[in-house]
């Protein structure tokens, strides 16, 4: 196989290294669709790359090993078995850390849709730990907010607004999905972890310009997602879903700044490095149709 094979692999890391610079572009919404568009379309590539070189591994067995040998056959040398193996390997740590993320995010999901009943869409829970969520729904139905007394109490009345309103931009643009589906990029391909980071920043970046709209003031925003970002940092069942707390010194001081203005030419950029990753995967697969049917 030629190098095709590899490319997946390699444009993965300029994703990762795209994947922040993406992030300072034009408006968090579209930034955060196309690079889940992208980590999608890199982690498949890259799965399907691994496949095809962990196949090569057929080639020792029977019946295929003895045509090696074949004084009339020149069959088409495949990679190396080291490296056969190696991709093998990483197929299945990739199945095993996807599934494990799965698991910990719906358990996360059916914790939260325990905390309480649902009253116009919002779960008041009496946990002593500061906390607001957006809770997905499930099979269909909307999901609601979850916020605790000791969020209630840390913030004022304008504040609550400004998180119930964050929160609400997380169930309608339905943040979770986008987070979901980078998790499970960077799950597959751990060369896209800073993609997985950089879209679960976005989407708080997201809420957050849809809050401060909702409310009509920014410096309430900012100061009301400085206090309850530092407050749930790291803690429980957000931190779990990835749509609360983090960097929320760079989430300030966006707020600090005149909203940001969409500018889709920015984003010409990523959307051909998307097409890399098809054209690559395209090519790479056309010659492994070739090098398989040699064999057989």
């Amino acid at each position: 196989m030629t190098v095709t094979v590899y490319l997946p692999l390699l444009l993965a890391l300029v994703l990762a290294w795209l994947a922040p610079r993406i992030a300072e572009r034009g408006g968090p919404g579209p930034a955060a669709r196309v690079l889940t568009a992208i980590a999608a379309a890199a982690a498949a590539s890259s799965t399907w790359s691994l496949t095809m070189l962990a196949l090569t591994m057929l080639d020792d067995l029977p019946p295929l090993d003895a045509l090696d040998e074949h004084p009339a056959l020149e069959l088409p040398e495949p990679v190396p078995g080291p490296v056969a193996l190696v991709a093998g390997l990483a197929l299945l740590l990739g199945g095993v850390r996807l599934l494990i993320d799965l698991r910990r995010r719906l358990g996360t999901h059916r914790q939260l849709r325990a905390a309480g009943t649902t009253e116009h869409g919002l779960v008041v829970a009496d946990w002593s730990a500061p906390l607001a969520v957006a809770v997905p729904g499930r099979r269909g139905r909307d999901g609601h907010l979850l916020v605790t007394t000791g969020m209630l109490r840390l913030l004022d009345a304008d504040e609550r607004r400004v998180v119930i309103a964050h929160e609400q931009a997380h169930l309608v643009h339905r943040h979770h999905r986008l987070v979901a589906v980078t998790a499970g990029a960077a799950a597959l391909n751990p060369l896209l972890v800073p993609v997985r980071d950089t879209v679960a920043y976005l989407v708080e970046r997201w809420a957050d310009e849809d809050a401060a709209t909702a409310v009509n003031d920014r410096d309430l925003t900012a100061q009301a997602v400085a206090r309850a970002s530092l407050a749930t940092v790291g803690s429980g069942p957000a931190a779990a879903l990835a749509i609360n707390g983090g960097a929320a010194l760079h989430r300030v001081r966006a707020l600090t700044e005149p909203a940001p203005t969409p500018r889709r030419r920015r984003l010409i950029g990523p959307a051909l490095l998307g097409a890399g990753f098809l054209t690559t995967v395209t090519a790479a697969t056309v010659e492994f149709v070739s090098l398989a049917r040699a064999w057989l």
